[in-house]
């Protein structure tokens, strides 16, 4: 059985600083089960986060089957969904204690419906091989909407201390039920917040009609690693923002 964990937000909010620390809390607390991390955020900051490179991704190879397709120029013996398939998990990124894929972005202009139908079923493939699966969503929940045969078990919306975050939210929560999501359960947590600030945080996730996640208080720690660089994977497991994604992992039920 498959635990698919989203993680959304407005940009800047802080999810995929969640997403680095809920992998980075996995990994420290040995939890059982193959892991893949999915990066389905065009703007693929979670590999500079976590501290993988990468050379390929979904959309990159999308796009190439699309330009092959127009210059007619794709090999007879091979079908294109097989073609796809292939190269979709030439790009799948296996380390020693997770895998990672990279969604990235598509060129071009337009919807090509057969590609992206092709895509969403090899995607379903893929999940359906690990036990867990982290998910870094863009806002508009564009690539989650896709996945028509997987259930979200957890969605953690993550909001920063604004007015727009929690619109944002808001929003996000909606878009579960317009693109028909399955979501089991879903959490508000906030970033950059304090406990004074905690109390507006829990009204808000009931007014939504969500659950309560918790909050991860200011870091210095990420500022400083950010800038210079470094993984957040590597942050020492006495920081701030460590220990309270470990506190919110608990209450989330993902430990």
């Amino acid at each position: 059985m498959t635990i698919v964990i989203s993680v959304s937000g407005k940009g800047g909010a802080g999810k995929t600083t969640l997403a680095t620390l809920l992998l980075k809390t996995l990994l420290e607390e040995k939890v059982e089960g193959d892991i893949l991390v999915v990066d389905a955020d065009p703007a693929t900051n979670l590999p500079d986060a976590i501290g993988v490179e990468i050379e390929k991704t979904v959309g990159s190879m999308a796009t190439l089957l699309k330009k092959r397709i127009e210059e007619r120029s794709l090999p007879l013996e091979v079908s294109k969904s097989e073609l796809l398939e292939a190269w979709v998990f030439e790009t799948l990124v296996e380390l020693q204690d997770f895998d990672m894929l990279v969604m990235g972005r598509t060129e071009g202009e337009g919807c090509y419906c057969y590609v992206n139908s092709v895509l969403s079923r090899i995607l379903d493939t893929i999940v359906e091989n690990y036990d867990i699966v982290l998910m870094d969503m863009e806002a508009g929940l564009e690539h989650i909407s896709r996945r028509t045969d997987h259930d979200v078990d957890k969605m953690i919306i993550v909001t920063d201390p604004s007015k727009m975050g929690l619109n944002t939210a808001r929003r996000i929560r909606d878009l579960t039920e317009e693109v028909h999501i399955n979501v089991k359960e879903i959490y508000l947590v906030g970033n950059k917040f304090n406990e004074d600030l905690s109390g507006i945080l829990k009204d808000a996730a009931a007014k939504m009609g969500v659950k309560y996640g918790g909050y991860i208080p200011y870091d210095p720690n990420i500022e400083k690693y950010n800038i210079q660089g470094i993984p957040l994977l590597k942050l020492p497991s006495d920081s701030p923002s460590v220990a309270a994604v470990h506190k919110i992992a608990k209450r989330t039920g993902i430990l």
